[in-house]
């Protein structure tokens, strides 16, 4: 089994330090597929609660989609700048079928019968399918987000630029993705691609607390 070394951690402080917000994007450099596929990839690997993975992402790449999104996005520029729009959709509720479905998954890449596994399933259903509505629906979106952080750390890594964005109206993305009929909710929107040299703010000092305020041992 590898293991990651000490120089291996610190590349991976390293390009966290040089990321940043990005907020304007040069539209004439684009990511390749293969740059674009393992970012998905990363964001494919994350972990979420069960490991059911309860949202969808969506990338976006046509133009007048994209104008659209900008709109709704309050015209910010990330939205067709960059090279891809990457939507994170969290099931907005559920029901058995989440579970259900996630079961049939792993019956088969594990090569298992269902029946070995559904202790685990009235586990998971017991714990989730009498939540509220707005229980579920805030339990996904967290689920999304972890998502969100792994391609944004394997984007700083890979030295993409990637800008998360919360600002947008929520209910116009759903409708122009139409995802409400999907039974999903836009959460966040990630944008990568690569800085564009006019932007003023990859040259501000990063802002963080320090370790001393931040961090509580006990």
């Amino acid at each position: 089994m590898s293991t990651v070394t000490q120089n291996e951690m610190h590349i991976g402080l390293e390009a966290l330090k040089w990321r940043y917000a990005t907020k304007r994007f040069n539209p004439e450099r684009e990511l390749t597929e293969e740059t674009l596929n393992s970012l998905l990839e990363a964001a494919r690997l994350a972990p979420s609660s069960y490991g059911l993975q309860p949202y969808r992402i969506f990338v976006i790449r046509d133009r007048a989609i994209r104008e659209k999104l900008r709109e709704a996005a309050w015209n910010q520029p990330q939205l067709t700048e960059a090279s891809y729009v990457v939507v994170f959709a969290h099931n907005a509720d559920f029901g058995p079928e989440l579970v259900d479905d996630y079961i049939d998954l792993v019956a088969r890449e594990r090569k298992t019968n269902k029946e070995n596994l559904s202790g685990y399933a009235d586990f998971m259903k017991s714990k989730l399918l009498d939540l509220p509505r707005e229980a579920k629906s805030n339990w996904t979106a967290r689920q999304a987000y972890i998502a969100l952080g792994n391609l944004m750390y394997a984007a700083a890594e890979m030295g993409v630029d990637s800008c998360p964005m919360e600002g947008f109206e929520t209910e116009k993305v759903n409708e122009i993705l139409g995802l409400e009929v999907q039974g999903l909710s836009a959460a966040v929107i990630a944008t990568v691609g690569y800085r564009s040299e006019d932007d003023v703010t990859q040259h501000y000092p990063k802002v963080r607390k320090s370790p001393e305020v931040l961090f509580e041992y006990l």
